[in-house]
């Protein structure tokens, strides 16, 4: 196995926020989120307690693909602001203990960037995957734009070329495929880190990176894409050995061996990469895919689903990870549906919040999940957003919503509002509403990542044991606390293994419809559970190494 530098130690207690940076605070009134509104909103986040942003692609770009589609990697989009303001935006983050990191899209650039306009009309440069016009191109390629015969290949929308890292295997059918070791891909994989040493030489935390699968072309098992990553990993190590790469892969077990710091359950893909997030929270309504294998998801009021899966999925993740980093368990993200859509209510969001920061995986909080933000469906087309018949991704790109003035934190002046009409809605979780009371989902937010912030129990390296892996789902970190979940409306009881017992009764922490008496546990609808075993720690709950 690969030997890398250990993880920077401060990326174990990492609790991040994912900031869609054209929806999260707009400060100059043109509709449209920047920079400075970012900066006037970090004492929300210092108030949380998040300790880690990742910021959605904020470069130059015609935005095709909401800024996945790059036409400069070294100057931000100016309806962000300059690069002074992010500048400024970093430093303002730095002195409350915030570290800030970007999204790097490796795979591909805009069909607007330099590097494919010139391409485009020199049959020479190998920067992308070009065929050479001799015979008619393969599905899925593009017909060029310029003076270059012949069709590129794009790796996601058309107006996104892919870069050219490679094949992993040489096919006679198609001559215009290049080794990896050729002059264009050795380029891209220069440019690589060219990007990444400017931007983390002036004071970022490090990347998110988007489809970090996708280098190499027909790579079944990815083991040549993983090469890449792992030089550019070692590279890392040396040049800037306090940053991170966190992967938009999927798969921990094949993510983090190849030299990501971290990597992110998904919801799209098949069962090793897809399944085990959406057993937890896809209830198939808001973002879905006719394609993607149908799961039960267990945060569901029916209570049809498992923890099983998503567990089973872990716990190999765990050991083959084995601590050369981690995985991240998202709340939801700028591509699939928050945890608050369809038929999902708000009452069922406290005991998911009460899982995802109490299990050894790092927490990513998506922008406004804290206070409930709905899944809205049925937006209009906004910048690439629908995928398809049942994938509008908008409904999860909607502004944060500080408060119920019209337009607050958005103009409501030209050009249009970004979006989702702003009007004042009474049903509409706020931030300023939600601060004013103490019993809200955000207060409970709070309180549950200072939990995880300051019990080293909880932590990534805390260890768990699972003792119930049904309704309720009861586990223990640390061997010294108890947390119980009923995601489910229907109240669950269950009777412990003898020798598990509370005498006197377990104190507790954060606590909603759970009840424990002795070996029993009783878990009303939508209950959750926090409890300090300290003076109830028997034998079977003192050695939990992460064995169900």
């Amino acid at each position: 196995m690969t030997t890398f530098r250990p993880a920077p130690a401060w990326l174990a207690d990492a609790v991040f926020y994912q900031i869609y940076p054209q929806s999260f605070a707009d400060s100059n009134g043109d509709g449209i989120g920047d920079f400075n509104g970012i900066t006037e909103r970090l004492g929300h986040l210092a108030w949380l307690g998040v300790n880690t942003v990742w910021l959605n692609p904020c470069f130059a770009s015609p935005f095709l693909d909401a800024g996945y589609d790059i036409s400069d990697y070294l100057t931000v989009a100016p309806r962000y602001g300059t690069n002074d303001d992010l500048a400024a935006l970093v430093e303002a983050a730095g002195r409350r203990s915030i570290r800030v990191l970007l999204d790097l899209v490796a795979g591909h650039t805009s069909d607007q960037h330099p590097w494919f306009t010139a391409s485009a009309d020199d049959t020479d440069d190998d920067r992308y995957i070009w065929t050479d016009g001799t015979q008619p191109a393969p599905a899925r390629f593009v017909a060029s734009p310029g003076a270059r015969p012949g069709a590129y290949l794009p790796n996601f929308f058309d107006s996104q070329p892919a870069l050219n890292f490679g094949y992993a295997r040489m096919n006679p059918a198609e001559p215009w495929r290049r080794p990896v070791d050729a002059e264009g891909p050795r380029a891209n994989r220069a440019a690589l880190r060219d990007i990444m040493d400017h931007w983390l030489g002036l004071g970022l935390a490090g990347f998110r990176v988007d489809m970090a699968a996708s280098l190499v072309k027909d790579d079944a098992d990815t083991s040549e894409t993983s090469k890449i990553w792992t030089e550019l990993r070692h590279w890392l190590d040396a040049a800037h050995p306090e940053a991170v790469l966190l992967s938009e892969w999927g798969d921990p077990v094949v993510s983090v061996p190849a030299g990501f710091h971290a990597d992110f359950f998904l919801q799209f893909g098949g069962p090793t990469v897809g399944r085990p997030l959406r057993s937890l929270w896809n209830n198939r309504h808001g973002t879905d895919n006719d394609d993607w294998d149908p799961v039960d998801c267990f945060f569901d009021p029916g209570g049809k689903g498992s923890p099983r899966p998503f567990v089973e999925v872990w716990q190999d993740a765990a050991a083959a990870i084995n601590g050369l980093g981690f995985a991240a368990l998202p709340t939801a993200n700028h591509d699939f549906a928050r945890l608050n859509c369809g038929p999902r209510t708000p009452e069922q969001l406290p005991a998911a919040f009460a899982f995802q920061l109490t299990w050894p995986t790092l927490p990513a909080i998506y922008y406004g999940d804290e206070i409930g933000m709905r899944f809205v469906p049925g937006l209009p087309d906004t910048e690439g957003s629908v995928l398809g018949p049942r994938y509008n991704r908008a409904g999860s790109r909607t502004p944060m919503q500080w408060d119920a003035t019209p337009g607050a934190g958005f103009s409501t002046a030209p050009p249009e509002r970004f979006y989702l009409p702003l009007d004042p809605d009474p049903d509409r979780p706020t931030v300023a509403a939600q601060r004013r009371d103490d019993g809200s989902l955000l207060h409970l937010v709070r309180r549950l990542v200072a939990l995880r912030t300051t019990t080293p129990e909880f932590g990534s390296a805390g260890a768990v044991a699972v003792l119930h892996d049904g309704h309720p789902f009861v586990y223990t970190r640390g061997g010294r606390y108890l947390v119980v979940i009923n995601p489910q409306r229907a109240t669950a009881a269950i009777t412990l293994p003898e020798g598990i017992s509370s005498s006197p009764r377990p104190r507790p922490v954060e606590v909603s419809g759970v009840h424990v008496d002795g070996r029993t546990i009783t878990a009303e609808a939508f209950a959750y559970g926090v409890f300090d075993l300290s003076h109830f720690r028997p034998q079977s709950l003192r050695n939990d190494q992460g064995s169900t």
